[in-house]
C-alpha cells in the first residue's frame, strides 16, 4: 500500500513512517517544509498544508489511505477545512483513514461521517511525551513541581502510531473509536521516580498548592482564562483518565510500551 501521513515530522507521525516503512509500505510524508524535514529517505516528501486544501492534491492524489491530524498552522488550532480535505481525499479515491483525535469532534470527523471513507478514530487518554513539559525544570533545578495529584495511563506516541498502522492496512477497523492508554496509570510523583531511575539523576517531586500553581501558569505568560482552565483540569481530571485499557494489545498484539521504557528512550534529554 501507499500511505499518506500528515503530521509526517511530528511525534506520532514520525513513528508512524518508520514503522510503516518498516512494514514494506511506500510512505508520502505531508509537510510545509519538505527540504528541511527530518525523514527516512525512503519516504517520499510532499509539500502541503492543512489549513489550505488546495496545497494538497499532489499529496492526495494515488495513494490508498491517509493518516489524519485534526489540527495545523502555527498555533495547532482545529482545522476549519475538513470538509475540502475528505472532499478531495474521496475524489482522488481514498477509502481509508485515521484521524488522530483531540478533545473534540473537529470539521475533520464530521467530514468523514458520511463520506464512504472508512475511517477509525484514535484517542489518547495522555500521551507519554507531555512528559518534557518538566524538562527545563528538571535540567535547571532538579525538581518537578505539579498540582496535579491525580493518576493518568498515559500511552507511548509510538503505540499510537501502531495502532494506526494496523487500522490503515488491515481490515476490520471501519468505524471504530479507539481510547489508548499505557498499561499502568501513574501519578505526577511515580513517573519522577521512574525518570530519576532512568536517567541515574536524584530528582525530587514538589507539591504545589493551588497558589503555588496559579503563580506558576502566571509566570509562563499564560492568560487568567487558561489559568483557570489549567486549575479545573488539574482538580478535575478527564473521564477515566486512570482506567487502563488493553487496546493496543488487542489491535496490534503486542503490549502496550510501559512509562519506563519511553523514560529510558528519552534519558539523555533530561540530563
Amino acid at each position: 500500500m501507499e500511505i499518506l501521513v500528515c503530521g509526517a515530522t511530528g511525534h506520532i507521525g514520525r513513528h508512524l513512517v518508520d514503522q510503516l516503512l518498516a512494514d514494506g509500505h511506500q510512505v508520502r510524508a505531508l509537510t510545509r517544509t519538505p527540504h528541511s524535514a527530518d525523514l527516512p529517505p525512503a519516504a517520499r516528501r510532499v509539500r502541503g498544508d492543512l489549513t489550505d486544501a488546495s496545497t494538497l492534491h499532489e499529496a492526495f492524489t494515488g495513494v490508498d489511505a491517509v493518516h489524519l491530524i485534526t489540527f495545523g498552522g502555527d498555533d495547532g488550532a482545529d482545522l476549519t477545512t475538513g470538509p475540502e480535505i475528505i472532499d478531495l481525499a474521496r475524489r482522488c479515491g481514498i477509502d481509508r483513514a485515521t484521524v488522530l483525535g483531540g478533545w473534540s469532534r473537529t470539521s475533520v470527523e464530521d467530514a468523514l461521517s458520511g463520506s464512504g471513507i472508512a475511517w477509525t478514530r484514535l484517542e489518547p487518554v495522555e500521551i507519554m511525551l507531555n512528559t518534557l513539559d518538566w524538562l527545563d525544570e528538571i535540567r535547571e533545578h532538579r525538581t518537578v513541581s505539579a498540582f496535579i495529584e491525580w493518576p493518568s495511563a498515559m500511552v507511548h506516541e509510538a503505540d499510537i502510531a501502531a495502532v494506526a498502522l494496523t487500522a490503515l492496512t488491515r481490515g476490520g477497523h471501519d468505524g471504530k473509536t479507539y481510547r489508548l492508554t499505557g498499561p499502568e496509570a501513574l501519578t505526577p510523583a511515580q513517573r519522577t521516580r521512574i525518570l530519576a531511575e532512568a536517567t541515574g539523576v536524584p530528582l525530587t517531586h514538589r507539591q504545589l498548592s493551588e497558589a503555588q500553581e496559579r503563580d506558576r501558569l502566571a509566570g509562563h505568560g499564560f492568560g487568567d482564562e487558561y489559568v483557570e482552565f489549567g486549575l479545573r483540569l488539574a482538580t478535575h481530571p478527564p473521564a477515566a483518565a486512570d482506567k487502563v485499557l488493553d487496546t493496543v494489545a488487542t489491535v496490534t498484539g503486542r503490549s502496550a510500551r510501559t512509562f519506563a521504557q519511553w523514560a529510558t528512550e528519552h534519558a539523555r534529554l533530561f540530563t
